[in-house]
């Protein structure tokens, strides 16, 4: 069966699908239509849904939830992850999952609510305080809204760690036909963390409070093994690499546009291909160097070189790549003639 909707709605049909339990959220533009729907639709189906009376109280009763075993989420844009901060930082140091999802839009500050991807390094980075890191899957269409909300959602309880959804106001706003979920996922079981008020969760215990120093060094390197083994969950997409001359890499619209170009550079006879990351925490580093290390590689994103800096940090240095920069920011969606301007620019520069 199909629909044709919203990306923003997407998600909220995969949290459906993912066996959601609670939306705890406070609207904001571009993503405001994620509160609206489960507003609709959680209700209706037996699921709480509670507007907070800001992005701080919606997170923090996230992790409430979070610790009763519940599959829990929420959803906002820049500002307001922003105030989030505190409470996924919490999140991870108390090894709880739950999902947010970041449509992203101009900033720093208030901005503006056009497109960008300037929260690439609060994402993936981690953003709060201390030695953690959020999931990160990055979705690049409708179809993906939904996919990878549910996705995250079963790595979230894999890892017991938050996730995230990182898309932008195009992917928040556009709409395709999605393709529903033939089944709904199966529950995770939460009986051995979560405390739940009764006796088989009794003797469980959530806290990221490590008074002793060696105690905390301890967990903290727990956490740092964690991530380290979700490496093997990476997930990217490559098109066209395996005789490319040039690379392009994007994520989400930006790799939209890059694909978009890719295709124009061929049909010219430019051997281009693209490598597009789609989850940013695992960063699939194995996949990004065999498509592109050695070659010339064409960064195109919405930001200021956020991702960029990430992928010269992963290719491989003992065989060196050329890599530029095609960008815009400010909520100005990047174009194909952008993209393929500078990748022919780059073809031409000496290597």
């Amino acid at each position: 069966m199909r629909k044709f909707v919203k990306g923003n709605e997407a998600v909220v049909i995969g949290a459906l699908y993912a066996g959601c339990d609670v939306y705890f959220g406070y609207p904001i533009t571009p993503a405001s239509e994620i509160a609206e729907d489960s507003a609709a639709w959680f209700p209706q189906m037996g699921k709480e849904f509670l507007q907070a009376e800001c992005e701080t109280a919606s997170i923090n009763m996230i992790y409430g939830a979070a610790s009763a075993g519940r599959l829990a989420m929420t959803a906002s844009s820049g500002p307001g992850i922003s105030l989030m901060q505190e409470g996924i930082s919490y999140l991870a140091g108390a090894q709880l999952p739950a999902l947010i999802v970041n449509v992203m839009r101009t900033g720093p500050g208030l901005g503006n609510i056009g497109p960008e991807q300037g929260d690439y390094n609060q994402a993936v980075k981690g953003g709060g305080h201390g030695n953690y890191h959020s999931i990160v899957l990055a979705p690049a269409s409708v179809q993906e809204m939904c996919d990878l909300t549910m996705k995250a959602f079963e790595m979230a309880f894999k890892y017991r760690n938050p996730a995230m959804i990182l898309a932008d106001a195009t992917l928040g706003q556009v709409m395709e036909s999605l393709k529903l979920p033939e089944h709904e996922a199966q529950r995770p079981k939460t009986s051995d963390w979560s405390v739940q008020g009764d006796l088989t969760t009794k003797r469980n215990l959530i806290s990221s409070i490590f008074l002793e120093p060696d105690k905390m060094e301890i967990h903290n390197r727990h956490l740092q093994e964690k991530y380290a083994a979700m490496q093997h969950e990476a997930i990217a997409e490559s098109y066209l690499t395996s005789d490319a001359d040039i690379i392009l890499t994007g994520y989400g619209t930006s790799a939209r546009v890059a694909r978009s170009a890719v295709d124009h550079l061929r049909a010219s006879g430019v051997k281009a291909g693209l490598f597009r990351p789609i989850s940013l925490m695992p960063f699939p580093i194995e996949q990004l160097n065999k498509a592109a290390a050695g070659k010339k590689v064409l960064v195109v994103e919405m930001s200021n070189g956020q991702y960029m800096n990430d992928v010269i940090l992963y290719l491989d240095r003992k065989r060196p790549s050329l890599v530029r920069l095609c960008n815009r920011m400010g909520g100005v969606l990047i174009q194909v003639d952008d993209v393929t301007k500078a990748a022919n620019d780059l073809v031409k520069e000496a290597f």
